[in-house]
């Protein structure tokens, strides 16, 4: 299992995981404290949610240019280049905050961070399974990916917990742990990576806009054309409108729930969820296993995010209901809240594994990033939205609607499921 070079698949996977944890280490450090941020700088909750679009749009314009890097330059590329676009925008935001640029200034500077995950999202991905492939690892990619999930989940635990502490003091100080933290990873990533079963293409000015047609229509034949594909992205796209604004409402609904301005309490509660995570990936082997037959992910996939909206519509009842603030309220809500990180951390990994089971190797990064665009154009619509009917209505009122796009999912998922097992028992059947 080792190429010429000595890498091997054990290797290829320390990197993969040493890399995820620095990396979210230092990205969920504000993910806390990022909505108290922006009110403390003078934002109300709509203009919270515009800034998130903001990054969200950035994302959505930026997905084919960064997936051209990755997939001419290199994955390696890609990444290292979001890694320094992500400490800019960090330190954009301490400004911002620092000398009261307002609210274009966050803007600007949400715009270039979603231009810093663009580089990451599909590129490590992609960067993973040619990898793998190349090293000649044989064993379902799920459990790669979950462990990918639970380092994930350590990471942004510790990652919150850090920035919930430095924030009960100053919330401008887990912005600056981040920064530092990106320089590490940085260096981390650029001594560990290595580009394997990808050829590189070189790149230029001149070539650029030929490179971008032809990723787009690569995206259209093997992802939108690809009938186990196509749901997925529509389910990408409902959940991107829901998933950013129940995660950043979240922190100011805690606190309002439990009637107190107790910074490390909202973080604690983000950093459950991440446990809660973990707790998903490590049922990703058993949830997946009958015997010795795999179970269909896209049914598997089908019931937990059905599951995912009822919890989110419990959550949004207790809001709902008129209770007075204080610790039961915020008790009953917090647990259904972990009860949809348990299935967020277990269904992400087979999501992943599934939806790169079915996309070719020299399109991966292409396909994963429009998976990824249709998630962002779903944030742009979503968070606002949402975020003027937390404003009007309420942001428990804000939840109950956006809960609705998790239960459009569910036949989704089903009909991905559904279009991949005819297609394998036809391959069986040619065989």
């Amino acid at each position: 299992m080792s190429d010429e070079a000595g890498y091997t698949s054990r290797r290829v996977v320390v990197t993969y995981l040493t890399t995820n944890v620095l990396f979210t280490l230092a990205t969920s450090i504000i993910w806390g404290v990022n909505t108290l941020f922006l009110m403390d700088a003078g934002l109300d909750i709509f203009q919270v949610l515009v800034v998130n679009a903001a990054f969200t749009a950035g994302q959505v314009v930026f997905e084919i240019p960064t997936g051209v890097v990755a997939d001419t330059i290199g994955r390696k590329a890609s990444f290292l280049l979001g890694i320094l676009a992500l400490f800019a925008s960090t330190l954009w935001y301490v400004g911002s905050s620092v000398y009261g640029w307002g609210l274009w200034s966050f803007i600007g500077a949400s715009v270039l961070l979603g231009f810093g995950f663009t580089c990451q999202t599909g590129a490590v991905d992609a960067w993973l399974v040619d990898a793998l492939d190349h090293t000649g690892y044989d064993r379902p990619r799920e459990q790669v990916f979950a462990w990918g999930g639970m380092s994930f989940g350590i990471a942004m635990l510790g990652g919150t917990l850090l920035g919930g502490v430095l924030g009960q003091f100053d919330l401008v100080w887990p912005y600056l742990a981040r920064s530092a933290i990106l320089l590490v990873a940085f260096a981390v990533t650029l001594a560990m990576m290595r580009d394997l079963g990808f050829e590189a293409r070189p790149l230029s000015v001149h070539t650029f806009g030929a490179e971008s047609r032809r990723i787009a229509r690569a995206g259209v034949e093997f992802g939108w054309r690809n009938p186990v594909i196509r749901p997925l992205l529509f389910v990408s796209g409902l959940g991107g409108t829901f998933f950013l604004y129940a995660f950043y409402a979240w922190q100011r609904y805690a606190l309002d729930l439990l009637g107190r301005e107790l910074v490390w309490v909202s973080a604690l509660l983000v950093a459950a969820f991440s446990a809660a995570g973990i707790v998903g990936n490590l049922l990703v082997k058993p949830v997946m296993r009958q015997g010795e037959r795999r179970r269909d992910p896209g049914r598997v996939l089908a019931v937990m995010i059905a599951s995912g909206g009822a919890l989110m519509l419990g959550i949004a009842a207790v809001g709902l209901a008129g209770l007075a603030p204080g610790v039961w309220p915020l008790a009953i809500a917090s647990v259904l809240w972990i009860g949809f990180g348990v299935m967020f951390g277990l269904m992400q990994p087979v999501r992943q594994a599934f939806i790169n089971e079915h996309i070719p190797s020299a399109q991966r990064a292409t396909v994963l990033s429009l998976d990824s665009f249709f998630s962002d154009v779903g944030g742009v619509a979503g968070q606002p939205g949402l975020g003027w009917v937390a404003r009007a209505v309420s942001i428990p009122a804000a939840y109950a609607l956006g809960s609705l796009a998790l239960f459009a999912s569910a036949p989704l998922y089903a009909l991905a499921g559904r279009v991949a097992s005819a297609r394998s028992r036809s391959a069986d059947a040619e065989e």
